[in-house]
């Protein structure tokens, strides 16, 4: 069994007060804890997540002249297609051994027309699912229940794609993603039958996060954890690509991401809500005030 946290979030949504304040300490436990958790009964549609990796499937298995029609070219836009070794989110190994497919909003034809409608109508559920989570986080802490959503309704979100393919030397013992940890506040990923993702312990240690089926994984990210000052850590993770792997591994990851003008004050620092209760209130603040976009842009520009 994983260590990570395995919680049945329609209690939630639909339970009543007492099952909301489990749920509500749950979350609390393993945002705290870990930095990471699975979350059963979500309210998206099993056949809408299937139709949306089989999009991907096709996209991927296209020629790769096709694929570069769409490659991703700068920071701002951050969308489109990123090739095999062209992402390096551990600067001391080598490129990523995979493929990926970046999504921000929905402007000026942002996919490529071979999408149907799936992609926008999972991008979001996803939003409403990550707005729901993050009320839950806003609860734990003791904050208004509209804290975190409040700088987070402009869609500055971003949908990714992702494909491992088989090494092509069985010898060649690449990860698929070197480790690193997430940019925003939360991440959710949704993964195929292939496992390979792994967490870092705080001892250093690395265990692996399972294929749970008819689950997603919920982590925190950096500014998560600037904004609770340390309460809830950013966990480094990666993905190691299985020895034995028969067929490339398919994930989407959904970066929830706030506001790119919200200033991330730690908790209990900010003037406006240093008189409510969280367990940071006294203590000193960790980091400096940053912008949520400036923030991203920094972390992009060192990963590609």
């Amino acid at each position: 069994m994983p260590k990570i946290q395995v919680i049945d979030f329609s209690l939630f949504t639909q339970g009543n007060v007492q099952d909301k304040q489990a749920v509500i300490q749950q979350i609390y436990e393993a945002c705290h804890q870990t930095g990471f958790m699975y979350l059963q009964n979500i309210d998206i549609c099993p056949k809408l997540i299937n139709r949306v990796f089989e999009q991907n499937k096709s996209f991927f298995n296209l020629p790769l002249a096709t694929k570069q029609q769409f490659a991703w070219n700068n920071e701002l836009s951050n969308q489109g297609y990123v090739g095999i070794a062209k992402e390096n989110l551990n600067p001391e190994q080598p490129g990523d051994f995979k493929e990926a497919f970046n999504i921000t909003g929905f402007e000026n034809g942002s996919i490529p027309s071979l999408f149907d409608a799936s992609i926008p109508e999972f991008y979001q559920a996803c939003t409403k699912l990550g707005n729901q989570i993050l009320v839950a986080i806003a609860l734990s802490l003791k904050l208004p229940l509209d804290f975190f959503t409040n700088h987070h309704n402009q869609d500055n979100h971003t949908m990714r794609s992702l494909c491992y393919p088989v090494p092509t030397n069985s010898s060649n013992n690449k990860l698929g993603a070197g480790e690193h940890s997430d940019y925003g506040s939360i991440t959710l990923l949704f993964q195929d039958e292939i496992s390979g993702l792994e967490i870092q312990e705080t001892s250093g240690e690395w265990i692996a996060a399972p294929v749970i089926p008819g689950t997603v994984i919920v982590n925190t990210g950096d500014l998560m954890q600037r904004w609770t000052n340390d309460l809830f850590p950013s966990t480094k993770h990666r993905v190691v690509i299985p020895p034995d792997i028969q067929k490339p591994r398919y994930s989407i990851a959904f970066f929830c991401h706030p506001n790119y003008d919200t200033v991330i004050l730690p908790l209990g620092v900010a003037d406006a809500i240093a008189s409510l209760p969280n367990c940071t209130k006294h203590k000193p603040a960790a980091y400096p005030p940053v912008l949520a976009g400036e923030y991203l842009l920094q972390r992009l520009k060192a990963t590609y």
